[in-house]
C-alpha cells in the first residue's frame, strides 16, 4: 500500500549551473500538481507535469525546482537606431543650448536600451537535465510513500482483526437472536390475541418478521466485504477509493446489524465494529 505523504530531495552541480529539487505530497482527494520552476523553464512545465503524473496517482504533490547559472551564455547587442537617435538628440540639444562639444560614448551608454543583453539557453537540454535528475527524486519519494504506506496498512489490519472478531461473534450469535425475537414475538402475538389467536397464523406472522430481522445475510455481506478489503490490501497499485468504498458497506451491514438487535453484547460489538471502521477510513484517507 502507498501512502499519499511522500518526500524527495537532490542537489547536482557542474561548471556551468548548479540544481535542486524538491518533491513532496499531501493527502488529497485527486492528484493536483504543484509546479514552482524558474521563469525561463515555463515552457517545461508541462513534460514534467506529464512525467510526474505518470507515477503518482493521487495526492497534492508539490515539485520545487531551482537553478544557479555559474557561467551564463550572454549575447551583447548594439540597438543602432536607439544609439543614432540619443545622438541626434544630443547634438540638438547641445546646438540649442549654445555649447561647444562632442557626442561621446560616455554619453550614449548612459540611456537605456542602447545596448541590451540576451541570454542563450538550451530548453531541451535543461529538459534532459532535469528528467535525467528527477528519476532518483521520484525513487527516494516512492520508497517514503511505501515505507509510511507500509505502518498505516499495520494499522488498518489491526483494525480489520476487530472487524473479523465483530463478524465471528454476531455469526455466534444469530441463532439466540432469533430464539429471543421469536420468543418475543410469540408473548406479544398472545397479550394481543389470547386465546382466540390460532397458532398456525401466529407461526406464520412470526416467520415472517424472523426473516425481516434476520441477521444472517448482513453477516454473509460482511464477510466478502472483509474478504474484499483484504485481497484489496495485496494488490498492486492505487487501492485507496476502492477500500474506502468497502469501508462504506461494511459500515451500513455493521448499523443494519445494530438496528434488527436487541441484545447488549451484540450492540457493544456493533459500537466496536463502527469505531473500527471509522479509523480505518481515517488511515485511508492518508493511502494513494
Amino acid at each position: 500500500m502507498i501512502s499519499m505523504t511522500g518526500y524527495g530531495y537532490t542537489e547536482y552541480q557542474n561548471e556551468k549551473l548548479s540544481l535542486t529539487i524538491e518533491l513532496k505530497s499531501y493527502n488529497n482527494r485527486y492528484l493536483d500538481i504543484y509546479l514552482n520552476l524558474p521563469g525561463f523553464l515555463s515552457p517545461l512545465e508541462p513534460a514534467l507535469r506529464t512525467h510526474l503524473a505518470g507515477q503518482i496517482s493521487r495526492g497534492k504533490v508539490e515539485c520545487t525546482v531551482r537553478v544557479k547559472e555559474l557561467e551564463e551564455d550572454v549575447e551583447i547587442l548594439v540597438d543602432r537606431k536607439a544609439a543614432q537617435g540619443y545622438a541626434q538628440a544630443l547634438r540638438e540639444v547641445i546646438g540649442s543650448a549654445g555649447l561647444t562639444g562632442e557626442v561621446t560614448l560616455d554619453h550614449l551608454l548612459r540611456f537605456e536600451g542602447v545596448l541590451k543583453t540576451q541570454k542563450s539557453r538550451d530548453l531541451e537540454g535543461y529538459e534532459e537535465l532535469l528528467l535525467e535528475h528527477l528519476e532518483p527524486v521520484l525513487s527516494q519519494f516512492q520508497l517514503s510513500r511505501l515505507k509510511e504506506g507500509a505502518v498505516t496498512a499495520g494499522d488498518i489490519r489491526e483494525n480489520l482483526a476487530v472487524l473479523q472478531e465483530g463478524a465471528d461473534y454476531f455469526a455466534s450469535r444469530a441463532s439466540d437472536l432469533e430464539e429471543e425475537l421469536q420468543s418475543s414475538l410469540r408473548q406479544r402475538f398472545e397479550q394481543l390475541l389470547g386465546e382466540k389467536g390460532e397458532d398456525s397464523r401466529i407461526m406464520q406472522e412470526i416467520a415472517v418478521l424472523l426473516v425481516k430481522y434476520s441477521i444472517s445475510e448482513e453477516i454473509v455481506r460482511l464477510g466478502g466485504h472483509l474478504k474484499a478489503f483484504r485481497d484489496g490490501m495485496d494488490e498492486p497499485g492505487p487501492q485507496g477509493k476502492r477500500l474506502d468504498f468497502l469501508c462504506q458497506e461494511m459500515n451500513r451491514e455493521v448499523n443494519t446489524i445494530g438496528s434488527k438487535s436487541t441484545m447488549g453484547d451484540v450492540i457493544q460489538k456493533v459500537v466496536a465494529c463502527k469505531d473500527a471502521v471509522e479509523k480505518i477510513r481515517e488511515q485511508l484517507r492518508n493511502l494513494e
